[in-house]
């Protein structure tokens, strides 16, 4: 499974959303469970983004397919990095 760190800022519809209904953001961890990833952390933030969730996915090709499917939807613009475990990384350096 690859490891995503996905940065996220709500559009002023996505915040209208979270405010009248606060559980849709476990609805749609749920859903991304279901589109073939899982959210293993998710941290509210003060800044620049929103959200700051750490996903696992099995490809890039999923990951990308979820993130159009959310971006789509027009309440949450989003930004995407694969993250390296530190172990593996110094390993290939070898």
């Amino acid at each position: 499974m690859g490891v995503y760190v996905v940065l996220s800022r709500l559009t002023d519809e996505g915040r209208k959303t979270l405010k009248s209904k606060p559980d849709r953001l476990k609805q749609v961890n749920e859903e991304i469970t279901k589109m073939g990833a899982k959210v293993v952390q998710q941290y509210a933030l003060l800044g620049e983004y929103d959200f700051l969730n750490i996903v696992e996915a099995p490809d890039n090709e999923t990951i990308s397919k979820i993130m159009v499917e959310l971006g789509a939807r027009g309440t949450l613009e989003t930004t995407t990095f694969s993250a390296i475990q530190i172990d593996d990384f110094l390993a290939r350096l070898k």
